[in-house]
């Protein structure tokens, strides 16, 4: 085996990151789907802490089962001390995408017996990732990618190119499955995966993805900064009656929303959009008697409403109207 090749960098990247976030781990677990980037991961892990492989049959392709039940084979020939294949029911909310992450993660936690989850994604991954926020729109927030460590959920891949994963694959003679779902034009990532990045790749001289990984890590970095400042701000602000628009409206505008955020999250919220949150900043910075702004909940049949009363936000919950919820209820599909 060529010690120097993909096996090798892909074993230093694992080694790495175990060394500055699982040195204290005693094992792991590993999403397996069968394709080369958790394929390969699985083999780079295995020889470093006892791991499970944890196989997700979504049951969405046809012989999904064989093709869960070849990938647990492989883990346990790659050195797993176990293989489980976790077969899951997906529903629709939220469309087809959505819907088949929220089955496979739950199953993960459910299935992970506390250890940590290590995750296949690359630094392909995070490059669409971050293009996908943009297209949202949604702030810094969106578009700062997702991070390497999210207890209990590990991506010690994420600065390791798709193409590594593959060529581990080749020298060590494995035979990934590649999902066809990844080069659906139906899905967005999968667009952006065969013809947007090539397209900025081509037009921008190379470099795209590493770019944009970077970028993603720049704003988590400020992100995390303007968060800290955001929890002081929040602790700042509070009174009995709510949140003092008088304080809110000294702090910074980034700190400022931010500390909108998370108070609304602390009561409750759920689901909530740079839209909603610019409108509760409003109440504050440009206060003329306007209502309050509706924002989701958690709770059944109830949404949340951010008002203005006497100098302070409020926060209080109102029942949604029967008609209301029959009108939301089916899926939402991606357009």
């Amino acid at each position: 085996m060529d010690r120097t090749g993909a096996v090798a960098a892909l074993r230093a990247a694992v080694a790495a990151f175990a060394g500055t976030y699982g040195a204290g781990d005693e094992r792991w677990c590993v999403a397996l789907s069968g394709g080369p980037d958790s394929l390969a991961l699985t083999a780079a892990a295995a020889p470093l802490k006892p791991t499970t492989a944890l196989i997700v049959d979504h049951g969405l392709q046809p012989y999904s089962a064989r093709i869960a039940d070849t990938a647990g084979e492989q883990a346990l020939r790659l050195g797993c001390v176990d293989a489980q294949v976790l077969r899951v029911d997906v529903g629709s909310a939220g469309g087809p995408e959505a819907a088949a992450r929220s089955a496979r993660y739950a199953a993960l936690e459910t299935a992970r017996d506390a250890a940590p989850v290590l995750l296949g994604h690359t630094l392909d991954d995070q490059a669409e990732t971050v293009l996908l926020g943009l297209g949202r729109g949604s702030g810094a927030r969106s578009i700062a990618g997702t991070r390497p460590y999210d207890p209990p959920w590990y991506r010690p891949l994420l600065s390791v190119r798709r193409a590594t994963t593959v060529a581990a694959c080749a020298e060590l003679g494995l035979t990934p499955w590649h999902d066809p779902h990844n080069t659906d034009p139906r899905f967005t990532r999968s667009r952006l995966r065969a013809e947007v990045l090539p397209l900025l790749e081509d037009v921008l001289n190379g470099g795209v993805a590493e770019a944009l990984a970077r970028t993603a890590t720049a704003l988590r970095e400020d992100n995390d900064a303007l968060d800290d400042l955001a929890r002081d701000g929040l602790a700042a602000v509070v009174t009995d009656d709510g949140l003092s628009t008088d304080g809110l409206a000294a702090l910074p505008e980034a700190v400022r929303r931010r500390v909108i955020r998370l108070w609304l999250l602390a009561g409750g919220a759920h689901g909530l959009t740079d839209t909603q949150i610019r409108g509760v900043d409003a109440l504050v910075t440009g206060w003329r008697g306007q209502g309050g702004v509706a924002v989701g909940s958690s709770l059944p049949a109830q949404r949340l409403v951010a008002g203005r009363h006497d100098g302070a936000l409020t926060l209080s919950a109102e029942p949604i109207s029967r008609q209301r919820c029959k009108k939301s209820k089916g899926p939402t599909f991606d357009g």
